[in-house]
């Protein structure tokens, strides 16, 4: 009877892991903290566990499972904590009054490897979707949304749920899921959210525009960079809630109170949906690298949009699997 147990148990731990990812994507959206989601998957698991034997198998383990992670974020959303990015809560800093003052890790959105959020599918529209739904001007608007909103939204938009599937979900009626979809979709078009144009893969074009970006960034070239960005380019930095618009102001950041980043080495990242770096500062005690940002990358038209800094490296870049410091000597590239 032991080892029966055992495997049933063995096959439920099976069952349950299959819907990890997904189920941490769908959290992520809902908290825009990786940390949290993560959290919430794993309350999930264990209510799920400890109910298994009240699950009658009226729906699928994959809708009991969403229901569950659901009643666990609308639990931890009632705090009213709304993660945001910089541009959300300030206006542009010029660069003559630029300083650096950091907020608490609660106000941020998060980044985001996409490994731990979006799911293998072998469906290239699927994919694109999936991307674009954890970019972070995406899940930064979601987070403007009540919470109930933002779980239909999601439900019904991104992982396309039927309408009668969510008003099962949520304890409620086909209208009201239709209402809460109208009104968070008017939300989100008032905000004229911009969405990046970045290919999945990415093109041969845009490929292009990151190899230069490398090297302009590691060669720490700014009349390169400048070409390389919109003229309304966006630079953020949390935990820091300065942000600078405009190349001009940007790259004069970049000489002045950002100068130590001279000589960085990148290491591609694929975070938020978004091509992005690990960027590694010279550490002029090593003679090494150390860990300074996961940056990812907004293109656009062409150039890019925007890059954000994510500078709390003691969390991002155990993360995304990435050590704190590299051998080698600063002026040489890896």
């Amino acid at each position: 009877m032991g080892d029966g147990t055992a495997t049933a148990t063995a096959e439920l731990d099976v069952r349950l892991e299959k819907h990890r990812v997904e189920l941490t994507g769908y959290c992520y959206r809902m908290l825009g903290s990786s940390f949290e989601a993560e959290d919430a998957v794993q309350d999930t698991m264990i209510r799920a566990w400890r109910s298994y034997e009240k699950f009658e198998g009226r729906s699928s383990l994959r809708s009991w499972l969403y229901r569950i992670a659901t009643n666990v974020c609308l639990d931890m959303l009632t705090a009213g904590n709304k993660r945001a990015r910089p541009m959300d809560l300030t206006d542009a800093t010029p660069l003559a009054q630029a300083a650096l003052s950091p907020r608490p890790d609660n106000t941020w959105l998060e980044p985001v490897p996409d490994a731990r959020v979006l799911p293998t599918t072998d469906d290239p529209a699927e994919a694109a979707v999936a991307k674009e739904s954890v970019r972070l001007a995406f899940v930064a608007a979601l987070q403007k949304l009540p919470s109930k909103q933002r779980a239909v939204l999601i439900l019904r938009e991104v992982l396309a749920w039927k309408a009668s599937e969510v008003a099962e979900l949520l304890d409620t009626s086909v209208a009201s899921v239709n209402s809460a979809l109208q009104r968070a979709r008017a939300t989100l078009a008032e905000g004229g959210q911009a969405a990046a144009d970045v290919s999945d893969p990415l093109d041969e074009e845009q490929q292009k525009l990151l190899d230069r970006y490398v090297a302009a960034f590691e060669g720490y070239d700014m009349a390169a960079l400048t070409a390389l960005l919109h003229e309304d380019a966006v630079m953020t930095m949390p935990p820091f809630d300065l942000w600078l618009t405009g190349t001009g102001d940007i790259t004069g950041f970049m000489t002045t109170l950002g100068a130590a980043c001279a000589g960085s080495h990148l290491v591609p990242v694929a975070v938020n949906g978004l091509p992005g770096f690990a960027q590694y500062k010279p550490d002029p005690d090593s003679g090494g690298f150390t860990a300074w940002a996961v940056q990812a990358l907004e293109i656009s038209e062409g150039r890019i949009a925007g890059f954000h800094c994510f500078l709390d490296t003691a969390r991002w870049f155990p993360l995304f699997g990435l050590p704190l410091h590299l051998e080698g000597k600063p002026d040489q590239p890896q």
